[in-house]
């Protein structure tokens, strides 16, 4: 119906992809769903919604298309069938118990360095989270290598790369090709809203990510180990990044409360709230260890945050953390198609 209408042609990158097919197959139609950033301006749009006999939802079935692919090409997929039947009660236990364990350690094991390595070595938290980092990496990593295989894709080129990193990073398949936003939130009238918070989020975790690697290089490189001042690069990615984290991923748990869970699958609901939730305490206790530096709250502060980064790396592959790896993956096919 979508292929004969047309309606919808300008929305997003979803309907030219589609348009531009003679036949679907499940390959092409996984494709179209990881294409969709389920802003749901085709349902509004669109006149065969209910009460129409055709009662069309195309961004219920994308989305549990698109859901069923990540479980499909997850790798050990035991993993993720359990993250989508209890993701909330796995964050919140996963998250308790590590945290927990870092405080053991603080609390039995002490140390003499100076800042956080007073609480916890250096050796210690390398030896967790080295291979916590690598191990959902490499995981990750089949899961998408799977996902480009079944799709066909094929060798890109640098600016096929470079442009589908861009509709990445500006999120223009948000802007429901008209440039006034989607309808996630407010049915059918545009808000930028939801884009806006997903900038927020992405630049904050990228950030962070930045604080991180900064912070290694600069311990390994040069020697510089922490607590590094205010004005180091660690300092002036993190504090910044952090913050940003936390109003986006906030303001992404608001609107899912507001969102019409039928355009959804609804099943899922807890599962991506919870990952929402958790990057959300990842950014929350990291900045409040750092405003506690120099404090005995440290010792409360940095095993609750140790606790939900070590969970957070280890969901990733099975959680909607996924969605960006995939949604990648779908921009850069899309491109060597057009191209």
């Amino acid at each position: 119906i979508c292929n004969a209408c047309r309606y919808c042609e300008g929305f997003c990158s979803v309907f030219p992809a589609m348009f531009a097919e003679r036949s679907f197959t499940d390959s092409s139609i996984i494709q179209l769903a990881n294409l969709c950033h389920n802003c749901r301006g085709c349902y509004y749009a669109c006149q065969y919604t209910p009460p129409h006999e055709f009662a069309i939802n195309l961004p219920a079935a994308l989305d549990e298309v698109r859901y069923d692919s990540w479980k499909k090409f997850s790798w050990p997929q035991g993993f993720a069938n359990m993250f989508d039947r209890s993701g909330m009660i796995m964050v919140v236990i996963l998250a308790c118990s590590l945290a927990f364990l870092f405080w053991l350690v603080n609390t039995f094991i002490p140390e003499e360095g100076e800042g956080f390595y007073a609480h916890m070595s250096h050796g210690f938290m390398v030896m967790i989270f080295l291979p916590s980092f690598l191990l959902p990496l490499i995981a990750t990593g089949v899961s998408i290598n799977r996902y480009w295989r079944y799709i066909g894709g094929k060798k890109m080129t640098l600016t096929e790369l470079w442009k589908a990193s861009l509709e990445a990073i500006t999120l223009r398949n948000l802007k429901g090709g008209h440039g006034d936003g989607c309808n996630f939130e407010d049915e059918d009238r545009f808000t930028k809203t939801r884009s806006a918070l997903h900038k927020m989020t992405f630049w904050g975790f990228l950030m962070c990510f930045g604080s991180t690697t900064a912070g290694t290089i600069l311990h390994y490189a040069f020697g510089l180990e922490a607590p590094y001042s205010w004005y180091s690069l660690p300092k002036l990615l993190g504090v910044p990044g952090g913050v940003l984290l936390c109003l986006g991923t906030g303001g992404l748990a608001w609107l899912k409360t507001k969102a019409d869970p039928n355009l959804g699958v609804a099943r899922i609901w807890s599962s991506e709230m919870a990952f929402i939730l958790l990057l959300f305490s990842v950014s929350a206790t990291g900045l409040l260890l750092y405003a506690a530096t120099g404090t005995a709250l440290v010792e409360w502060f940095l095993p609750i945050h140790l606790g939900t980064v070590l969970t957070f790396f280890l969901v990733t592959p099975y959680s909607k953390m996924i969605h960006g790896f995939y949604r990648m993956a779908a921009l850069v096919k899309n491109q060597t198609r057009s191209g």
